[in-house]
């Protein structure tokens, strides 16, 4: 508007003229002292509407949602942040302030905040700005940022021992790299996360045992049921009463017939020589997971406790070399698997029945006399006649569940070709395991591949390796 505009409507709205002195107010609105107040007034009136605007643009700004993505401590973090993302073309430039303790860095060109978070916990940030008419004065503008940095979830969980004094006691975590028969095992079965964050025990255990006498090799795994109060023990006993079943049958001659029927046997055994072995594996191996129930049974009786206080689930295996191949046999209650692995690692062999339900209320015990009596005990034994093999794998529910989690991939090639790649070192921890007899790392190798991170499942673990 010009001034004399504006003087003739600012005099009309507040001292109304009459018609016939039209010409003194025109003669007045054409006095130059009076054009220069009215220019005055006119640039006050534009700074202070300039300057609410901006005001105004500030609060909007302030105002307006902006959520910056969460990190995690030791994760790398990657976010984008540009005032064109929230409709801030009038800024000319633009900085983040306060990154000084969160391990991050913002790049204003290309709007990039990346790095690895440091420190846990709520950090303010400035967003800091200029408009165009900032820039002369040097003037920025600010508003408030918080970035949320979590914690690393492994620093939230504790490790605390086991109680040695406790009754039943046993060492929280092992790992064992021997000679078992003409191969090498490498075992190790440690603790869950859930049970060292409270201090309490490894229900899983193991055994394994070779008899020079009959060329034979016993592996058994047994993990104890999270819900009983003594399933450590229940584990450690089953395991224990495998093995001294097969010592006291062993030189006996238990397997003096399977013997007769494998030696000088041809790469296909013919059905009627299956049948036999069928019967034997029947008859010598569920007469260990009987005798194992006994012992069981027997402690229970012994302590005054049920037999459920020590519920545990059991598989194991009897390998042999013999001129022509391996025999491998193998019994399971449970949801633990065990697997061969042969064919120069093209084939793949569940070798026993699964205890799996729909809704993971499946599991069964050797501690349930129902197991013994229910129609499909002969499908818990397996037998498998093979001229050599690359690994035989026997694991509890702690590596299952993380790594196969249902029983389907336990067959499918793909998923054991990336199981040995993550044993190889293609893991998040980049932990390797070289199974390799030469290898006198592989102990430490392997305990520390079995602490690897899969959130929700922080159960015991225990994996067995023949090779």
């Amino acid at each position: 508007m010009e001034p004399k505009q504006y003087l003739e409507l600012f005099l009309a709205t507040r001292q109304p003229t009459a018609e016939d002195r039209r010409s003194l107010l025109e003669a007045f609105c054409s006095q130059e002292q009076y054009l220069d107040a009215a220019s005055r007034i006119l640039a006050l009136q534009e700074m202070l509407m300039k300057d609410f605007a901006k005001k105004n643009r500030i609060e909007d700004i302030r105002r307006q949602q902006v959520l910056i993505p969460n990190g995690t401590v030791g994760k790398p973090y990657e976010a984008r942040l540009l005032p064109e993302q929230y409709g801030w073309q009038d800024m000319v430039a633009f900085r983040l302030e306060g990154l000084d303790r969160s391990g991050l860095a913002y790049d204003a060109a290309t709007g990039q905040l990346s790095g690895i978070p440091e420190e846990a916990g709520d950090h303010k940030l400035q967003l800091q700005y200029q408009f165009a008419d900032d820039v002369a004065t040097g003037e920025w503008q600010e508003r408030p940022l918080m970035l949320i940095v979590n914690p690393d979830p492994r620093s939230l969980w504790k490790n605390q021992p086991s109680e040695k004094d406790a009754l039943y006691w046993k060492e929280d975590e092992i790992t064992v790299f021997e000679p078992l028969g003409n191969k090498y095992l490498v075992v190790s079965s440690k603790r869950g996360r859930s049970h060292a964050n409270n201090g309490t025990f490894r229900d899983d255990d193991f055994a394994f045992r070779y008899f020079p006498e009959s060329g034979w090799s016993l592996i058994a795994v047994s993990d104890g049921a999270g819900s009983a109060r003594y399933a450590r023990e229940g584990a450690r006993v089953a395991c224990k009463a495998v093995s001294d079943f097969f010592a006291d049958r062993l030189p006996a001659g238990a397997f003096n017939d399977l013997d007769d029927l494998l030696h000088g046997a041809g790469a296909v055994l013919e059905q009627e020589t299956q049948k036999k072995i069928s019967h034997i594996v029947y008859h010598q191996l569920g007469g260990a997971a009987r005798y194992a129930f006994r012992q069981l049974e027997a402690l229970a009786a012994e302590t005054g406790a049920a037999t459920s206080d020590f519920h545990a689930t059991l598989i194991f295996t009897l390998v042999k070399k013999y001129e022509q191949g391996y025999a491998i046999l193998s019994f399971g209650v449970g949801d633990c698997p065990i697997i061969l692995w042969y064919n120069d690692l093209q084939s793949i062999n569940l070798m026993n029945k699964m205890d799996v339900g729909e809704f993971g209320g499946g599991t069964r015990f050797i501690t349930l006399p129902e197991i013994f009596q229910n129609d499909t005990f002969a499908g818990r034994f397996g037998f498998k006649w093979v001229a050599d093999f690359n690994y035989l794998v026997m694991m509890t529910d702690g590596i299952y569940d993380p790594k196969f989690e249902v029983e389907a991939n336990l067959e499918k090639p793909e998923r054991w070709q990336a199981f040995l790649a993550d044993l190889q070192g293609n893991n998040p921890e980049a932990a390797a395991v070289v199974l390799d007899a030469a290898n006198p790392e592989l102990p430490a190798q392997l305990s520390a591949w079995m602490d690897f991170w899969s959130p929700g499942n922080h159960d015991d673990r225990t994996l067995a390796i023949l090779f």
